[in-house]
């Protein structure tokens, strides 16, 4: 069994906060979940988060401030910015995909998730393919 990705999701809508994290339990991420973007960067701090998924507008350090930081730690952490304002932020952020709320249905972001993930990762490597000796039959 392949290990599970852990992905850090950030919302101070502590509602939206607990559907995006069963969503992605479900789908089997492993799911570190914050109201405030400073208990978030303290946690990804501490290491292991291969994806993050921050609101736009929460109290403190905000969505877009967290990500900037994220990517100051480690720039090839994927992250995810969502917002309710219309992609005016989009330009703004570092974040590498931008939605806006209620205009994405959950597939769009589970679908996301998995190719920031897969681009994380890596192509995977080619096996080398065992080349058959050829038999030979009937030679004495």
């Amino acid at each position: 069994m392949k290990p599970k990705r852990t992905i850090l999701c950030v919302d101070d809508n502590e509602q939206s906060l607990s559907h995006r994290k069963i969503m992605l339990e479900t789908r089997g991420y492993r799911v570190a979940s914050f109201s405030r973007g400073e208990e978030a960067l303290a946690r990804f701090k501490d290491g292991g988060v291969d994806l993050v998924i921050a609101d736009m507008t929460m109290p403190g350090l905000d969505g877009s401030q967290l990500i900037a930081k994220v990517k100051d730690l480690s720039p090839h952490t994927p992250a995810i910015l969502i917002s309710s304002k219309v992609c005016s932020y989009s330009h703004d952020s570092q974040a590498d995909v931008f939605l806006t709320k209620g205009m994405y249905a959950p597939i769009d972001l589970l679908e996301r998730v998995r190719q920031l993930l897969v681009r994380k990762r890596g192509p995977k490597r080619m096996q080398p393919r065992v080349q058959e000796v050829p038999r030979q039959i009937g030679v004495a």
